[in-house]
């Protein structure tokens, strides 16, 4: 029955073999479990609790849900081609939903390693050094986007209330806090821009050498060369530094609801996901500290 499908795939639907190779494995690996669970068993008369238990057995295998769902819509196809031949009763893949595709979980700094690169002595007290912990500093405490970051102005700090006015996607404007060390280093960057900026941008609070306002991909550069300094990650970016900001304010006791806030998060559960982060790394806690762990 599967060298039928198989043809059809190719002569009817003109799949490409690569195509028609992976249905063939996801089938022959299906027609295996089937027949190892009951000898009995055929295309014919599995039901759809077969299938079920087969998708939990791919799962407690580590699968990832993405291979899974591939290879139910194999199975899928198969069954609708099946049935419509008259080579099966009933279609026992239908109705049947496969796992919820997984979400990369976000990756962030560790506070140990943020500590060494922003407490570290070989920071200098030049323009651009100044300028490139102060950034990095906003990023970590704040959680802005590089985007959020770039379109600062002067007049965005509120220095009596120690907050910042932020303009997010869809020009959504949000306030956020800030703590001392931030305002001092903010205080420094601006006396240092001043002297070495005299023809710049007016408004703009990060300018770039010749004075214009700091762009995106320089930004970018700027954090990825120093968070090279503590960290091995792929990526280097300064929304690794919003996630960052995002776990550290989780794993300290801050509410959900506050830090999506804080992020400009519109929904809730765009925020959860760095519950799951925390919780990854309470088990790693567990795991290295519990004698039997």
């Amino acid at each position: 029955m599967i060298g039928i499908f198989l043809d059809y795939l190719r002569y009817e639907r003109n799949r490409s073999e690569l195509t028609v190779l992976r249905y063939e494995k996801s089938l022959k690996d299906f027609e295996a479990y089937f027949e190892e669970r009951d000898s009995g068993l055929s295309w014919k008369t599995v039901d759809a609790d077969v299938v079920r238990d087969w998708m939990e057995t791919l799962m407690d295998k580590g699968m990832k849900s993405t291979s899974i769902c591939a290879d139910l819509s194999a199975l899928r196809t198969f069954f609708r081609f099946a049935l419509s031949r008259g080579l099966i009763d009933k279609d026992p893949a239908y109705g049947i939903v496969g796992p919820k595709k997984q979400k990369p979980l976000p990756q962030f700094v560790r506070e140990n390693e943020m500590d060494e690169l922003l407490d570290k002595e070989g920071w200098g007290d030049n323009y651009k050094e100044v300028r490139a912990r102060t950034i990095i500093l906003l990023l970590y405490e704040t959680g802005l986007r590089r985007a959020e970051l770039a379109a600062l102005d002067d007049r965005s700090i509120d220095w009596s209330a120690r907050q910042l006015k932020v303009t997010g996607k869809r020009n959504k404007q949000r306030i956020v806090p800030f703590g001392d060390e931030l305002a001092e280093e903010l205080k420094h960057y601006m006396e240092l821009r001043n002297e070495a900026q005299s023809d710049r941008d007016p408004e703009a609070l990060f300018v770039g050498e010749k004075g214009e306002r700091l762009g995106g991909c320089q930004i970018y550069l700027l954090v990825r060369k120093y968070l090279s300094q503590v960290t091995t990650m792929k990526k280097r970016s300064p929304h690794v530094l919003r996630h960052s900001f995002a776990t550290a304010m989780l794993n300290h006791g801050a509410g959900l609801e506050s830090v999506k806030l804080l992020l400009g998060h519109e929904s809730l559960e765009t925020t959860e996901i760095y519950t799951h982060t925390t919780f990854e790394q309470l088990k790693r806690v567990y795991k290295d500290a519990h004698p039997r762990g």
